[in-house]
């Protein structure tokens, strides 16, 4: 037995002496070329060596290889990517049930920071932070010129570490202080739900988190208690999330049985998620153009199986399921695994071609320009077909086209009510004028006692006066023309400023096409798609 026992010493120095004998050889006889098997993985960690040992100038490795890893994904597909440990950190926090922080929602206004809103029971509130404020500076720091990502970064911070905060306040000269001890904030995915009428709820949700789940309970619980026979959910501009969460949430509207959604990949077997049967409302599903990924999901799901009706404008087409691999560092590549299909069997994915980002990214606006955003004409269906669970034909290859279709709303649009948006001149007038009037309009308490108010203070000649100061020039007749949506905007805008999402959405949804479409579809008891055929 001991004759046997530097049997493996012998032979890692065997191997050992073999690599020299090796290199040697190469050196010498190989004229200077790198003879290795002729691999992309060899030849990636030789070209690192090669640089590291004989390039010019002095080359920070590490940052060449964080600079290079994105190229490589991005020759991927459009998905694939590679963050750092801070990238990665901040784009799983929107997410996430909780981040800490101060507990305020704030915009930029004239390069200040103006609080919009202070989370009820957090720690802006329990020092005595008012919407209204403006945060000058935070401890010795000015925050005055920062973009938004670098003021995110001195607000938030470690759960208990204190920042003082320099506030200019409505009414007062001189700053006042207040030392805030950061604490959990949650985030809010459901961040709406009400009644349109006596048996109508409404859910938006903005997206599919680790508490949006719980968050929709939560909220059907109340409607429910609220007298809610039939439903709206809102996922228009949803981007996505987790795919469980999706499947979690669409599987309270569906019967036994019913199959989900199903992910398959070249690695990755064939996985199915069924349903087990627990609901039976009437619902409607809104999407849009911003729907994508979860969303696509949730609405793919609800209709292959002819389990609702859903309503608005082609989703985005995101069909590839990306699964996080975290380095050691905290970096993470989030690599393309599989990808998902609808119960009928179709992969929603737009068609991409590797390598070329720019033009997948631009998408939108090429839909925008061919007028798919206003007619369902323009709208071409170029993917194979599937079938429904009732016979229904729908199509595959770029996202979900909805049952019924409802056009971007242009009327009364003119060339003084876009410049008035896209200049920001009706968000900057909006803000003035909810921070003149912040403690009238939040007595008011509901959207429809502030639009009555608002109504009343000929608020489009004041904005006309305001908007001419700052170099947009008064035009009467498309001041005339546009006057619906300058009220709409206006007016949602302040009540946003002065109240909650759901005081905004109650407003807007009002003469919202969508919203309207949605509930004349629930009023005649058509959720429940039939074959027409």
């Amino acid at each position: 037995m001991n004759k046997h026992r530097f049997t493996p010493l012998l032979i890692a120095i065997g191997t050992i002496a073999g690599i020299f004998i090796g290199s040697f050889y190469t050196k010498h006889f190989s004229g200077g070329r790198i003879n290795i098997i002729n691999t992309g993985t060899s030849k990636v960690g030789y070209l690192l060596q090669l640089i590291d040992n004989n390039y010019v100038d002095t080359v920070d490795m590490n940052t060449l290889i964080e600079d290079a890893m994105p190229q490589i994904l991005k020759e991927l597909d459009p998905h694939s990517g590679y963050f750092g440990p801070k990238e990665a950190e901040e784009s799983v926090e929107d997410l996430r049930g909780s981040f800490s922080g101060i507990g305020v929602q704030f915009t930029m206004e004239q390069d200040t920071v103006n609080v919009m809103s202070v989370i009820h029971g957090g720690p802006s509130e329990r020092v005595g932070i008012l919407a209204g404020d403006r945060i000058v500076t935070a401890d010795t720091i000015s925050l005055v010129g920062m973009d938004t990502d670098s003021v995110m970064k001195h607000l938030k911070g470690v759960k208990g570490s204190k920042v003082k905060l320099g506030i200019k306040r409505h009414g007062t000269k001189d700053l006042q202080y207040f030392t805030v001890v950061r604490g959990d904030i949650p985030v809010v995915s459901v961040d709406a739900y009400y009644m349109l009428d006596e048996k109508t709820g409404y859910i938006r949700v903005k997206n599919f988190g680790e508490q949006t789940y719980a968050e929709m309970l939560v909220a059907l619980a109340e409607l429910n208690i609220e007298g809610m026979a039939q439903l709206i959910v809102d996922l228009r501009g949803n981007r996505g999330g987790y795919m469980h969460i999706a499947i979690q949430m669409v599987n309270e509207f569906l019967p036994a049985g019913k199959l989900i959604v199903y992910t398959e990949g070249r690695k990755s077997p064939r996985e199915e998620f069924r349903s087990d049967g627990r609901g039976k409302l009437p619902i409607v599903v809104l999407v849009d153009e911003g729907s994508a990924s979860a969303s696509e999901i949730f609405a793919g799901a609800v209709q292959d199986n002819d389990r609702g009706t859903i309503v608005g404008r082609r989703t985005f087409g995101k069909g590839l399921v990306q699964q996080p691999m975290e380095f050691r560092d905290g970096s993470v590549v989030r690599l393309t695994v599989a990808r998902y299909y609808t119960p009928s069997g179709r992969c929603i994915q737009k068609p991409y071609e590797k390598g070329h980002d720019e033009e997948y990214e631009n998408d939108l606006i090429a839909r925008y320009e061919r007028g798919e955003f206003f007619s369902q004409d323009s709208i071409h269906q170029e993917g194979e077909q599937y079938q429904t669970s009732i016979g229904r034909i729908v199509y595959g290859g770029g996202g979900i086209m909805p049952d019924i279709f409802v056009p971007e709303d242009t009327t009364g649009v003119t060339s003084y009510y876009r410049e008035a948006v896209f200049t920001g001149l009706i968000r900057q007038f909006a803000f003035a004028y909810s921070d003149e009037n912040r403690a009238k309009l939040a007595s008011l308490r509901t959207s429809e006692r502030m639009e009555q108010f608002l109504r009343k203070e000929n608020l489009l000649e004041k904005f006309a006066q305001f908007a001419e100061k700052r170099h947009l020039r008064r035009r009467n007749l498309m001041l005339q023309k546009s006057r619906r949506l300058f009220e709409r905007n206006i007016y949602g805008t302040i009540i946003y400023n002065v109240g909650e999402m759901k005081d905004y959405l109650m407003f807007i949804g009002k003469d919202d096409p969508t919203v309207i479409k949605a509930r004349e579809i629930l009023e005649e008891g058509k959720s429940f798609p039939v074959n027409e055929e």
